[in-house]
């Protein structure tokens, strides 16, 4: 009998969470030789009693553990917190709100009994809406280029490791976690399987655009790509610069009457100098980074818990 931990990140969702959790434990009462458990985090929910919901379920199941963060950390922090509490042979990630959907679970073990350490549901047509979905996009380029994805692969909050992966990941412990850039650090045995893509059951995206800007920048903490396209700018530019400057000398002597003109001049100069605040900004926010790591600053700090045992809080 395989165990396949389930962790779901929490964010005001108390009124979607037991659905989940019931609809999934069907799931499985369908498929041989595989049991669940649940990992539940509440990312400090501010607007509904999620924790006490996941506090209802950990009573009433003991096959459910609820973990309940001080304060809202971010999603990715949440799945670093569950990770530490589970013991399955798989572990599946998926989100809360029934857009990565139970009934597509079967899809990912089969996949992952294939002998991958880990596997993405991939949606052939998605439900979100239009900033997400270019949000979406963007992502997968960008994730490519500074996270090292491979070409072939997409990536979703649907995924399932084996133990082994999971086991590398909770020994990363920086305050600013990207769980995919951890992923792609540790195995590239990496494979798609395509699942449905259901519309979200209750509300709209927790993710604003600054929420999303923040998590892109998370991208930074695995790759000094942006430190190298702007040493590239600075040689571009120096070039330029260098090579205006002969022509202009050269015209100049060509035609001693040739007026030098202020406003290129001017132009010059607020181009230069956007381009070296930017280089500035680049080096900047690797070296607040460096700083909040040296503080020290928690990953995610954990107020209570339910159905954990001594040894798991120990973790």
């Amino acid at each position: 009998m395989k165990l396949i931990s389930i962790v779901i990140p929490c964010y005001n969702s108390e009124a979607t969470i037991r659905k989940v959790v019931e609809m999934v434990m069907e799931e499985f009462k369908k498929m041989d030789g595989y049991d669940c458990e649940f990992v539940l985090v509440n990312d400090g929910s501010p607007k509904d009693n999620t924790y006490g919901e996941i506090k209802k379920l950990g009573e009433q199941y003991q096959n459910v553990k609820g973990i309940n963060l001080l304060r809202n950390f971010g999603q990715h922090n949440a799945l670093m917190a569950a990770l530490h509490y589970t013991e399955g042979d798989f572990i599946l990630g998926m989100d809360d709100d029934m857009q990565t959907h139970p009934s597509q679970i079967s899809k990912l073990i089969h996949k992952m009994e294939e002998g991958y350490d880990l596997v993405y549901g991939c949606y052939p047509k998605r439900k979100n809406s239009f900033l997400k979905n270019v949000t979406s996009k963007l992502n997968e380029v960008s994730s490519r280029i500074l996270l090292g994805r491979p070409k072939d692969i997409v990536s979703s909050n649907f995924w399932m490791i084996t133990r082994q992966i999971k086991d590398e990941v909770v020994k990363y412990d920086s305050f600013n976690p990207y769980i995919d850039g951890i992923f792609y650090r540790t195995t590239h045995k990496i494979g798609n399987v395509e699942v449905e893509h259901f519309k979200r059951a209750v509300g709209t995206s927790n993710y604003t655009l600054k929420k999303l800007i923040k998590l892109w920048l998370a991208y930074w903490n695995y790759s000094v790509i942006p430190l190298r396209i702007s040493s590239v700018l600075g040689g571009v530019s120096a070039a330029g610069g260098f090579l205006a400057a002969i022509i202009i000398a050269i015209r100049k002597l060509i035609d001693p009457t040739m007026m030098v003109g202020w406003s290129s001049t001017i132009c010059a100069i607020v181009v230069f100098s956007g381009l070296i605040l930017m280089v500035l900004g680049i080096i900047g926010e690797y070296i607040g980074k460096m700083i909040l790591i040296l503080n020290r600053t928690p990953q995610y700090i954990v107020r209570e818990t339910i159905n954990v045992s001594d040894e798991e809080e120990k973790k």
